[in-house]
């Protein structure tokens, strides 16, 4: 057997590849967007791919069955509840799939979502236990997945919560402790709440470790998976459409570069500017209202938070990682680029009528502001697990995920200063509120790790 595991940082998202590598047939179990690797790793080893199986419409990345279906004439495999536009292998309970003598079992899992499946995996076909189990979202290491994404689709969080309970506790747990257990998303994927940074376990390890394994009733563990959940990143409702839909591929030709005239003329005609350098750079001047998500991060998620998936998009990155930045952007089904600023350095120079600097304070300077006539609204844009450990008393609390759509709660009648832990998401969110038309934004350098460095008493 030939099992690959591919994890991709920024998105907190794994794939796998399995192969019998005596007939040389393959299985690819949910790939990103960009397939190449996949499909260079296949050739280096003599493999066909033969089939792509997503254990569930993904929304936190568009996969990439689709890509691979077009460059190599494999299926594309779902559960049976599945429904898509374009066709599709439907998977039933218990059904085997050969691939030699290495051989896939599904295993209907829905919770997460009506259609999940995890994939057994078998090194040999007779085999009494499994190798180990691609759980998919249903269950992760320490954690299972949310069962409230989908409960604006007409389905409630307590339904598939009461779905979840069944897959993880009499399905998943009933697996043999050696098991291995490989699911599709690690630490800071926004798909759960207390995911590890492991990319792998066990089933035994998990009976023994992962909060939502332990023996309980359905009601308990749908009251436990379903309270402190994050908001989810706008993009996501987007992004599980597009996996229903026949999308168009990846373009895989490069994005246009622009000169300043030709970034001129996109910004005219309607483009967003999305500045993809660094909070420090950005802040010593960028384009009047660029909004700024740093490529040195969680790119994908945070762009797609403050973003339309419907507006073009002109990118200032980073020297020589404009493809970087657009290959990410790709990877959540934003496509719409209308360029790029070539050799940024330069060429901002060029635009120096519409460069602007963006304020930013010291902690000791936002002391300094709220003792005076006129102290500014601090806005905490943390998630609220963050915040409970503490925080600065009087501030206003909207996570960064919830800003987009809470903007009519941003006082305007006074100066405002954004924070977060470090200062990466508070520039993300200052530019955020100029883009809006808000002009006395601040954010505070450090995050609310230099505040509470600096002895100040805090409300905790």
């Amino acid at each position: 057997m030939i099992f690959s595991q591919y994890y991709l940082d920024c998105l907190s998202q794994a794939s796998y590849l399995i192969a019998d590598e005596t007939t040389g047939q393959a299985v690819i179990v949910d790939p990103r967007r960009d397939v190449d690797e996949y499909l260079a790793d296949a050739t280096a080893r003599g493999l066909t791919v033969v089939g792509v199986i997503n254990t569930h419409f993904h929304a936190d990345f568009l996969a990439g069955h689709l890509e691979l279906a077009a460059r190599t004439g494999a299926w594309i495999g779902y559960g049976r509840r599945a429904e898509t536009e374009y066709p599709v292998r439907h998977l039933a309970d218990g059904e085997r799939i050969s691939l030699g003598d290495v051989t896939l079992q599904i295993m209907e899992t829905p919770g997460h979502t009506p259609e999940s499946v995890s994939v057994l995996v078998h090194e040999h076909a007779a085999d009494d236990a499994p190798y180990g189990v691609l759980t998919g979202d249903a269950l992760f290491i320490g954690d299972v997945g949310r069962p409230d994404l989908l409960a604006s689709a007409g389905v409630t969080a307590d339904e598939l919560g009461a779905m979840l309970y069944d897959s993880v506790h009499n399905k998943l747990m009933a697996l043999p402790d050696d098991v291995r257990v490989f699911p599709a998303h690690g630490a800071g994927s926004a798909c759960g709440k207390n995911l590890s940074s492991e990319k792998q376990s066990t089933i035994g390890m998990q009976r023994l470790t992962n909060y939502a394994c332990q023996p309980m009733d359905q009601d308990t563990f749908v009251a436990l998976v379903t309270a402190g959940q994050s908001a989810a990143p706008a993009y996501f409702g987007h992004d599980a459409t597009l996996n229903r839909q026949n999308h168009p591929l990846l373009d895989r030709n490069p994005a246009r570069p622009l000169c300043p005239e030709g970034f001129k003329e996109a910004r005219a005609a309607g483009a967003v500017v999305l500045d993809a350098r660094n909070p420090q750079d950005f802040g010593t001047g960028h384009v009047r209202g660029a909004i700024n998500v740093p490529v040195d991060g969680r790119f994908a998620e945070q762009a797609g938070t403050v973003l339309s998936p419907e507006s073009d998009i002109a990118i200032i990155a980073p020297q020589d990682r404009e493809d970087e930045v657009i290959t990410r952007l790709a990877r959540i089904g934003f496509d719409r680029i209308a360029g790029y600023l070539r050799n940024p350095g330069n060429a901002l120079p060029a635009l120096a009528d519409d460069v602007t600097p963006a304020s930013r304070l010291t902690a000791d300077q936002l002391r300094t502001a709220l003792a005076g006539e006129q102290p500014p609204v601090v806005l905490d844009v943390r998630t609220c697990g963050e915040r409970e450990a503490g925080h600065i008393e009087g501030s206003l609390h909207i996570a960064l995920a919830e800003l987009p759509h809470r903007l009519n709660e941003i006082p305007t009648d006074r100066p405002l200063v954004v924070h977060c832990a470090s200062g990466h998401r508070s520039s993300i969110a200052a530019s955020l509120l100029r883009h809006h038309g808000l002009t006395d934004v601040s954010d505070l350098l450090g995050g609310y790790n230099a505040w509470h460095t600096h002895a100040q008493p805090a409300h905790a």
